[in-house]
């Protein structure tokens, strides 16, 4: 008979033996969640993948919190983001304040250094899909903290109201009203910037309105300043077609799939889901707008090695009566691609950024090859191993790459 002893060991060798097993399944469950296969070519694969579960997550929790009525699904996503949130701190560089440009917010970020001539200037626009984000976020606050300081120039971080409880056009309007409070030349001489050397920048989102403010500006008569340099970084610049073929190649790639990019678009416009069911099956535009399509189609527009062997569809036609109800789907200011040539001719010279596994690629891509054609000076800075959003990780080398491409060239260009 064995002993009170031996039958204790045995016992807690037994219960050992449950709790590692049990954290055996545990962590191979959560390797599970965390893990995604990523391409060959990706650098730190496991910081994307860490990054991209804490989207997932967020998104997931989101859904959830949707699902069960609790509140929409991108006001709990920008609830979840607020995180990222940072403070206006100077240091001993630079100085760094909060106001607002004609009641909309933004943040400035000004050199501690004097100096007796006036200043590059850039006007910065975050992204976020038109319904979350800021300026305040730690990534967009570093980045114009390093663009401030590396050129010697004020930077105009700027904020916009936000879907779904603001539609198109007011994010617009609110870039392009303190956009144009900026460029006053009193404003200006208040800064201290040169006006012949003045920028605009975003990313995603805010390459998009980037993008369709500095057309807009062409025909202000009102605003005699023209900007020197834009640059768009992965821009969203249209919402007719999305079987492009980065968005069949990367629909379920991290950070920004093509359902996720897709309610964007349609929540940008409404919050009535019919917009973004009739937006995923390419059902959206009605027959009346076909024309508009020529130029949208990367059939012509795009680069062969892009193609890749990708047959053209012609999106189907949809029904006149979303587009009668949101007009903004066929207005040029939502979908800067839209614009006709003759538009596009006097647009300042251009640095676009894409990413290779971004379902917005190729939106880049074509207003690469349209600008060219419209006699634009365009650099175009392609990066591969990248996914949507890399300049906001600087914690990753390929984000760090970018951010100082991006910066080195308007410190040669602007």
């Amino acid at each position: 008979m064995l002993s009170n002893t031996v039958l204790l060991k045995k016992q807690n060798s037994y219960n050992m033996g449950k709790k590692y097993f049990g954290f055996l399944i545990l962590g191979v469950l959560l390797a599970g969640y965390i893990y995604v296969p990523l391409p060959d070519n990706v650098e730190e694969p496991w910081k994307i993948m860490l990054l991209n579960t804490f989207l997932k997550t967020s998104s997931y929790l989101a859904l959830f919190g949707e699902i069960l009525g609790l509140n929409h699904f991108m006001k709990l996503m920008a609830l979840f983001s607020r995180i990222q949130g940072f403070p206006p701190t100077s240091d001993e560089n630079i100085i760094v304040r909060d106001t607002t440009f004609n009641d909309i917010p933004v943040r400035i970020y000004v050199p501690q250094q004097k100096t007796k001539s006036l200043r590059r200037g850039l006007f910065y626009i975050h992204g976020g899909g038109w319904c979350f984000g800021s300026n305040d976020y730690y990534s967009y606050d570093l980045l114009s903290r390093w663009t401030a300081e590396r050129l010697d120039a004020v930077v105009i971080s700027t904020n916009y109201r936000l879907a779904p409880k603001y539609h198109f056009p007011v994010q617009f309007e609110d870039v392009y009203t303190a956009l144009k409070w900026f460029l006053d030349p009193q404003n200006l001489e208040s800064y201290g910037v040169d006006p012949g050397r003045i920028g605009i920048s975003g990313d995603s989102a805010g390459g998009n309105l980037a993008a369709a403010v500095v057309q807009q500006l062409l025909e202000d008569p009102d605003v005699k300043i023209k900007l020197k340099v834009q640059t768009l970084i992965y821009p969203a610049l249209q919402n007719f077609d999305f079987d492009l073929p980065s968005y069949r190649e990367n629909a379920h790639y991290p950070v920004l799939s093509k359902s996720l990019m897709v309610r964007f678009w349609s929540e940008y416009f409404t919050t009535d889901r019919s917009l973004e069911k009739a937006m995923l099956s390419n059902q959206h535009i009605p027959l009346e707008s076909s024309h508009l399509f020529k130029f949208v189609n990367w059939s012509s527009l795009l680069p062969e090695k892009f193609k890749k062997g990708h047959i053209y569809k012609t999106p189907t036609h949809g029904s006149s009566e979303l587009a009668k109800k949101y007009t903004g789907i066929l207005d040029v200011k939502a979908s800067p691609l839209l614009a006709d040539d003759s538009k596009l001719r006097g647009l300042p010279l251009t640095y676009v950024i894409t990413c290779q596994y971004d379902v917005l690629r190729d939106d880049g891509l074509m207003y690469v090859t349209r600008l060219q054609k419209s006699g634009v000076r365009v650099i175009h800075n392609h990066v591969e191993g990248a996914f949507h959003g890399t300049l906001a990780f600087l914690f990753t080398k390929v984000g760090y790459r970018a951010a100082n491409q991006y910066i080195n060239w308007l410190h040669e260009n602007l």
